[in-house]
């Protein structure tokens, strides 16, 4: 994530396996619609932070992991982000969102320890939204597919489902705003 994240992307297919290497893109809009009210109530202005240093740089040498995170500092966004174009409110969490950034007040916090369902829970469950299947559509790359998506909405993810036959692509991003 970055403080003003692409507002879409171009995705091209240059070479791809004979057998998976799929994206999925996830509608982050629904995925936040169909949430139980209570839950909607309970996010509403809650913010998160997030740094691809815990994913990306998981593997990496501490030292090469220090400049990964020095480079891409962790970033605050909105949990529910509106999107400036429909007004649409969607869910704006994702793999790379590490905690909240202001879930622990009186209401929240009993002794010190988290009220159930706690802050580790409720981001998992938020996460966990991207994985529903009906929130979901799958595209399968053939040579020279395009594929053209709004960042702002959508989560995506490269099955990696390929190796070791090639996946090779060609991305443009498109400047975006700061969430609110």
């Amino acid at each position: 994530m970055r403080p003003h994240p692409p507002m879409g992307a171009v995705l091209r297919c240059i070479e791809c396996p004979e057998v998976g290497g799929d994206t999925i893109w996830v509608n982050m809009v629904e995925a936040y619609r169909q949430l139980p009210d209570e839950i909607k109530k309970k996010i509403d202005g809650l913010r998160a932070k997030s740094s691809i240093e815990h994913g990306f740089g998981a593997v990496m040498p501490p030292e090469k992991r220090a400049k990964l995170a020095a480079d891409h500092p962790e970033v605050e966004h909105p949990v529910v982000r509106t999107h400036p174009e429909t007004g649409e409110k969607l869910l704006y969490v994702c793999s790379q969102t590490t905690h909240f950034a202001n879930f622990h007040t009186p209401e929240n916090v009993r002794y010190g320890l988290d009220k159930t369902p706690g802050a580790a829970q409720l981001l998992s469950y938020l996460q966990a939204q991207a994985s529903i299947p009906e929130f979901q559509v799958r595209f399968r790359w053939r040579p020279n597919s395009v594929a053209v998506w709004d960042n702002r909405a959508t989560q995506h993810y490269a099955v990696m489902d390929y190796w070791p036959e090639p996946r090779k692509m060609e991305r443009a991003a498109i400047i975006g705003d700061r969430p609110y």
